[in-house]
């Protein structure tokens, strides 16, 4: 209804000022008028249609936003109950080690939930995450574990998205380490600078224990598919993801240009 009375309104003076420049008599002035009062609705339409395109981005944006945020709230949610199993039999055993693994328990899941909302975090926060990870992993294994972790870091302040190789780091344990009874491994590193981001890692595992894991479970490839989504969304074009297997070992690979 108001959008109606607008139009009429507006209609009325357009008629009224045509009218009126109609008795000057003046043929250029009447010219210049008719022009303005075409050019005007091309223009609303050029502005409207920006405008459009302003909601459909931030719309596309939020939801971009939102899918990440989900993303990132699937990681380790069964290894943080895991070791608070672990934890509660350190207690039970009064073992020395429950002071260690509950104060960098309390850490990790203090990067989770605040520092894992934010767009980015420093390469030094990232590594801290990945290596209390590491040692509370060490701690649950009954079995020795070799480990290697190769940084190459050209800026130790330069700013990466957060928990973005987790996923890769925990699938070597889930479904390597826990495959195996010895001789376990897993050596990955990561490499950054200003054009580039490099993540790369290797583990062994035993075959037929990863499958029966996996039927008991009824999962698979999760942990990849969340890496492969948020590569997708965070860098789109912009990123190599590559995976394979050779007899019991597995490879990873993740390139990520930032030019």
């Amino acid at each position: 209804m108001k959008t109606l009375i607008k139009i009429s309104i507006a209609s009325g003076i357009y008629a009224a000022l045509l009218y009126a420049i109609y008795r000057l008599d003046n043929a250029d002035l009447l010219m210049v008028f008719v022009t303005l009062s075409l050019m005007i609705p091309i223009v609303y339409l050029i502005f409207d249609k920006y405008k459009q395109a302003q909601v459909i981005d931030h719309l596309q944006q939020e939801t971009l936003k939102a899918e990440l945020n989900l993303l990132k709230s699937q990681i380790n949610p069964h290894f943080f109950f895991n070791t608070l199993n672990n934890l509660y039999g350190l207690a039970i055993a009064k073992s020395d080690l429950t002071p260690e693994v509950i104060h960098k328990l309390a850490q990790m899941m203090r990067f989770t939930i605040y520092d894992g909302r934010k767009d980015s975090v420093s390469v030094t926060e990232e590594i801290a995450y990945l290596e209390n990870f590491i040692e509370l992993n060490q701690i649950r294994q009954q079995h020795q574990i070799d480990i290697r972790f190769e940084q190459h870091i050209a800026d130790p302040a330069q700013r990466i998205p957060p928990l973005l190789f987790i996923n890769l780091l925990e699938n070597a344990f889930k479904h390597g380490v826990e495959t195996l009874a010895s001789q376990a491994y897993i050596h990955f590193s990561l490499s950054t600078n200003q054009q580039r981001i490099s993540f790369s890692i290797e583990n062994n595992f035993d075959a037929q224990v990863l499958a029966k894991h996996k039927l008991k479970r009824g999962q698979g490839g999760l942990g990849t598919d969340n890496v492969r989504r948020r590569l997708a969304l965070l860098f789109p074009n912009k990123h190599q993801y590559q995976s394979s297997v050779d007899g019991d070992r597995y490879f990873a690979k993740v390139e990520i240009d930032l030019c």
